[in-house]
C-alpha cells in the first residue's frame, strides 16, 4: 500500500468508527448501567449468584473483563506471527470483528437472571475486540510515514470517539423515548441497543476491509502455525535487546492499568459512589467522547513541538492527579469537571500511546503486527491487571474511591519509567 493515500488512512480510521461503539455502548456506557440494575433487580442487591458463587456484581464484571484481556495476551503473539508471516492480517482483522459484533448481538439475550450468559457474551465480545484492534493497530506504520504517525493515529481515534457518540444517541433516543417506538419499557430498547452495537460495527468495517490490504506472504516451507511462532521470536529477540522499547513497552504497561481501569469503571463509580441518575451518566460520557477528540489533536500538536516523551509525561501527571482528586469528589458538579479533564487526557494518551510505539519499529519491517503484539500484550495485561486491582480492592474496601485512590500508583510508576527511557526521535521521524 501506498503510504500517507488520504483514501487508504480515512478507510483506516473507519474501523475506529466502527468498532469504538463497542468501548462507549458496551463497556462504557448503556451496558454497565443496564448490568448494574438487571442483576439487583434479579438478584435483590450488589451481591450475584455466578456458577453457585456469591460475589459483588462490580467486582465480578470487572473480573471477567480482567479475564478477556489475559486470554488475548497470551494468544495475540502466536495469532499476529501467523499473520505476518502468512499474509494475513486483514483476515484475522475480519474473524474477530464478526465474533466480537457476534457476541455484542448475544447480549440481547441478557435479562439479569440468566448472568451466566452474560458475563459469557461480553467476555467474547471483548475478545473480539481486543484482537481486532491489534490487527488494526498493525496497519498504522504500513500506511503512514514516521512523520506522519501522530497525526494519523489522532484521526483514527477522533472517528473513533464520533461514531460512537452517533450511535449512543441513536440508542439512547430508542431508549428514552421507547413509548414513541412502541416499547413498554426500556428494557427492550436497551437490549436491541447491543444489537445495533454489532451490525454498526460489522456494517461500517466493510469500508477498511476494502481499501486494507496485507503485505505479501513470505514464501512458506513449513506449517503456519511453526512459522508463526519463529516470527514472534525473532521479534522478542528484537524488543529484548532493544532498551528503548523494552523501557516504552514496560513504562506503557503501568500507566495504562490506571488509564483503561478508569475508562471502562467510571460509570460505574459515578452511579455506586455518587448515587448519578442514567441521565446524567450518559451526558457526562457524551461530553467525555468530544472532548476526547480535541485532545488527540492537540497531544498530537504537543507532541510536534516538545516531542512526544515530555507530552506523555505530561498527562501523566496530570492522571495522576485526577485519581487523588477522585477520591474527595463529593458532587456532580465535582464528577463533571473532573469528567471533562479525564475526556482531554484519555484522547491524548490513548492516541499517542499507539503512535509513539509506532515510530519504534524498524521503517523496514515485515512484521508490523508481531509488534505490535507485544504492544497489545502489554494493553491487555494493563487492561487485566488494572482491573483486577481496583476489583480486588472494591471487594477489600467496599468503596470504589480507594480503587480509584491505588490507580495513581501505577501513573506514578509510569511516569518513571518513561523519564528514564531515552526516547528521542530523528529529525526525518519528526
Amino acid at each position: 500500500m501506498e503510504k500517507n493515500n488520504p483514501k487508504t488512512i480515512n478507510g483506516w480510521a473507519m474501523y475506529d468508527w466502527a468498532n469504538s461503539v463497542y468501548n462507549l455502548v458496551i463497556t462504557t456506557a448503556i451496558f454497565p448501567i443496564y448490568y448494574n440494575a438487571a442483576t439487583e433487580s434479579a438478584f435483590g442487591g450488589s451481591n450475584v449468584q455466578f456458577f453457585g458463587i456469591s460475589l459483588d456484581k462490580t467486582a465480578l464484571y470487572s473480573f471477567s473483563l480482567s479475564f478477556s484481556f489475559a486470554l488475548i495476551a497470551l494468544i495475540s503473539p502466536l495469532l499476529s506471527g501467523m499473520a505476518d508471516y502468512g499474509g494475513k492480517k486483514k483476515v484475522f482483522l475480519q474473524f474477530f470483528t464478526y465474533v466480537g459484533a457476534l457476541a455484542c448481538m448475544g447480549l440481547y439475550f441478557f435479562t439479569g437472571s440468566n448472568i451466566e450468559l452474560g458475563i459469557l457474551a461480553s467476555v467474547v465480545a471483548c475478545l473480539g475486540f481486543a484482537g481486532g484492534q491489534l490487527f488494526y493497530n498493525a496497519f498504522l506504520p504500513e500506511i503512514a510515514t514516521p512523520d506522519r504517525v501522530d497525526a494519523v493515529s489522532a484521526k483514527g481515534f477522533a472517528y473513533g470517539y464520533i461514531g460512537s457518540v452517533i450511535l449512543l444517541i441513536l440508542s439512547l433516543v430508542m431508549i428514552e423515548m421507547h413509548t414513541v417506538f412502541g416499547f413498554d419499557n426500556k428494557g427492550l430498547p436497551t437490549r436491541l441497543s447491543f444489537v445495533m452495537v454489532g451490525l454498526w460495527w460489522i456494517g461500517f468495517a466493510q469500508i477498511p476491509f476494502r481499501v486494507l490490504h496485507d503485505l505479501p506472504a513470505k514464501v512458506q516451507t513449513g506449517s503456519l502455525f511453526a512459522k508463526g511462532f519463529e516470527e514472534v521470536l525473532k521479534v522478542w529477540h528484537y524488543v529484548r535487546h532493544n532498551q528503548v522499547m523494552r523501557l516504552y513497552l514496560l513504562s506503557f504497561l503501568f500507566f495504562n492499568m490506571g488509564v483503561q481501569t478508569i475508562m471502562l469503571l467510571a460509570t460505574s463509580f459515578g452511579q455506586e459512589e455518587l448515587g448519578l441518575e442514567t441521565g446524567e451518566l450518559i451526558a457526562v460520557l457524551l461530553a467525555i467522547q468530544l472532548v476526547a477528540i480535541g485532545g488527540a489533536y492537540f497531544f498530537a500538536w504537543v507532541a510536534e513541538r516538545v516531542g512526544n516523551k515530555h507530552a506523555i509525561a505530561s498527562m501523566l501527571v496530570i492522571w495522576t492527579v485526577v485519581c487523588l482528586v477522585a477520591y474527595f469528589v463529593r458532587s456532580s458538579a465535582q464528577f463533571y469537571a473532573l469528567a471533562v479533564v479525564v475526556g482531554l487526557m484519555m484522547g491524548g494518551i490513548q492516541s499517542l500511546a499507539r503512535s509513539t510505539f509506532s515510530r519504534l519499529i524498524p521503517d523496514d519491517s515485515l512484521d508490523t503486527a508481531s509488534f505490535f503484539s507485544f504492544f497489545n500484550v502489554a494493553d491487555k495485561v494493563a487492561y487485566a491487571c488494572g482491573t483486577f486491582v481496583f476489583a480486588f480492592v472494591v471487594q477489600l474496601t467496599g468503596s470504589m474511591r480507594n480503587g480509584a485512590l491505588a490507580m495513581s500508583v501505577f501513573f506514578v510508576i509510569g511516569l518513571g519509567i518513561l523519564l528514564a527511557t531515552k526516547l528521542e526521535f530523528s529529525k526525518k521521524q519528526s
